[in-house]
């Protein structure tokens, strides 16, 4: 970070956002667009640990059902459709496939479930739950002969990482400041405000002073409270996710949902055209949250949960890829690391005084009720900045999202329609590389092409599929500053890298951001 990007923020916020997760991305873009002034500090890069290591999915949470979170579950299912049209590049429908297994749960049972699944909240466009049979469905063709009968439920997918990037980048646009790879290494109370210490990874600091704080900080929310005087009132649950990606099982757009004997269940769904991702499995987690890793028991019990089901049977030789992430849940005191809620608490802390500066705590979460838990903390955070501007994230739409006409929601997910007129305009991209632009930036696919009219003008090739263009794009507008930021984060690319690709990109980033400082 060059000493500029700190000479250019100001002395004083209404409001500094510590974490860059989804939760801070959030919260810092409903400020930013109520007229805030808005800092938001991340100790690496956006997106970079839980909020990057989902199951990638918009949903309810039909499992929830059982532990009767239906408070939770009609919450997250109202703004699955809020979210679904904000941004339909990234987001987008996807139905799901329960093969019936007899041995676990009864088929009444499941049918209840999904029955109440499809009435908790209002569907706008998303088509209700069916029995089917595995034997005439296109489903069942990759499943083992046992499972004759199955059932299918709507939810939606979702590009996580990149969703956590298009709040930060919305909220840039709003006005606030978005500072990757900087700590907040101390805040204490001032007089009626913050005085926070911010450290960039270079070791420079910068004082800001501050009307409020939101402690969004995930993994290290407990940690971080701790350190700013704000107690400690709810403790949090570390639970590791690992998932796995292995070559395409199945060639239908279906996910699969499948019932495991422990209780649990596990995803198949559809990744990146020509893989599958398997996931996730529900663990304690007690180690350094940055150091997370998958283990070779979640390997073998993943790969044996799927080979339960697909006739093709899967061992670790065939992963390509993993990921792991620490979920920092709200500590309901459950036995079951499944069972644990997936709700959150907004917590104000004020000090010894009651009218001292706010500290505003965010306990647990899950990235479908992110921007209405964003709203909830405006709705505590504002009343006491003075701040009376309405909520407004309900009906905009994320960059990129509006697909169909400028600062409008879509009205369905016509993603095809949007593809083929930009297709058009840009005739001389390769049809799969006009998809993956169109798809991971949207409408804003054309800033990304300013200039552009051959694929010569994108520049080298760096990478399978990552044009200079698109990387000068991603470090300019998007805050990537490494070749996992880009191929792992802002794109997938990664996938289908060799070590030797990676190498080439790390030398052209290293040259280009020393070009960047020296300029």
């Amino acid at each position: 970070m060059s000493a500029s990007r700190f000479s250019s923020l100001p002395a004083d916020c209404d409001l500094l956002v510590v974490g860059g997760g989804i939760n801070g991305a959030g919260i810092a873009r409903d400020a930013a667009g109520r007229g805030l002034r808005v800092v938001l500090c991340e100790q690496h890069d956006l997106a970079q640990h839980t909020s990057s290591a989902s199951t990638k999915l918009i949903h309810g949470g039909l499992r929830y059902l059982e532990y009767y979170e239906f408070k939770l579950v009609r919450k997250a299912l109202q703004e699955r459709e809020v979210l679904l049209r904000a941004a339909p590049h990234i987001m987008w429908p996807m139905r799901f496939v329960m093969p019936h297994d007899a041995a676990q749960r009864p088929a009444w049972m499941i049918r209840a479930g999904l029955f109440l699944y499809d009435h908790l909240a209002k569907r706008a466009f998303l088509p209700a739950s069916q029995g089917i049979a595995l034997d005439k469905h296109a489903a069942g063709a990759p499943l083992k002969a046992g499972y004759r009968k199955g059932f299918v439920y709507s939810d939606g997918w979702v590009d996580d990482a990149r969703l956590v990037v298009l709040n930060a980048l919305d909220a840039q646009e709003h006005g606030a400041h978005i500072l990757t790879r900087t700590a907040c290494v101390d805040a204490r109370r001032d007089g009626g405000d913050w005085q926070a210490t911010l450290q960039a990874e270079d070791g420079q600091r910068k004082t800001l002073r501050a009307r409020a704080i939101v402690n969004a900080a995930g993994p290290w929310t407990a940690q971080f409270a701790g350190a700013a005087g704000g107690g400690k009132t709810q403790g949090l649950r570390l639970i590791k996710g690992s998932h796995i990606i292995v070559p395409r099982l199945f060639e239908h757009p279906h996910a699969y949902i499948f019932q495991n004997p422990d209780q649990r269940i596990i995803f198949a769904i559809p990744y990146q055209d020509d893989f599958t991702l398997i996931g996730t499995t529900d663990e304690e987690y007690k180690g350094e949250v940055s150091q997370v890793k998958i283990s070779q028991m979640e390997i073998d019990y993943l790969c044996q949960a799927a080979n339960r089901y697909f006739k093709r049977e899967i061992g670790p030789a065939d992963v390509v890829w993993t990921y792991s992430g620490v979920r920092p849940l709200l500590d309901d005191s459950a036995q079951n690391a499944s069972a644990i809620t997936r709700d959150y608490l907004l917590e104000v802390a004020r000090g010894k005084a009651a009218t001292g500066a706010p500290l505003l705590n965010i306990w647990g979460g899950k990235i479908t009720t992110y921007r209405k838990l964003a709203e909830e903390a405006l709705g505590l955070l504002a009343p006491l900045l003075d701040n009376t501007a309405a909520a407004w994230t309900a009906e905009a739409p994320l960059p990129g999202g509006d697909l169909q006409q400028a600062n409008r929601l879509v009205d369905s997910h016509d993603f095809d329609g949007f593809l083929a007129r930009f297709q058009r305009d840009h005739a001389w991209l390769p049809p799969a590389l006009a998809r993956r632009y169109a798809r991971a930036y949207g409408s804003r696919a054309t800033r990304l092409l300013t200039g552009a009219a051959s694929m010569a003008d994108l520049g080298a090739q760096l990478a399978p599929g990552l044009y200079e263009a698109e990387a000068c794009y991603l470090i300019e507008v998007e805050w990537a500053r490494s070749s996992d930021d880009i191929l792992w984060r802002r794109s997938k690319l990664g996938l289908r890298c060799t070590p030797a690709d990676v190498a080439r990109l790390q030398q052209w980033l290293a040259v280009h951001l020393a070009q960047e400082v020296a300029a």
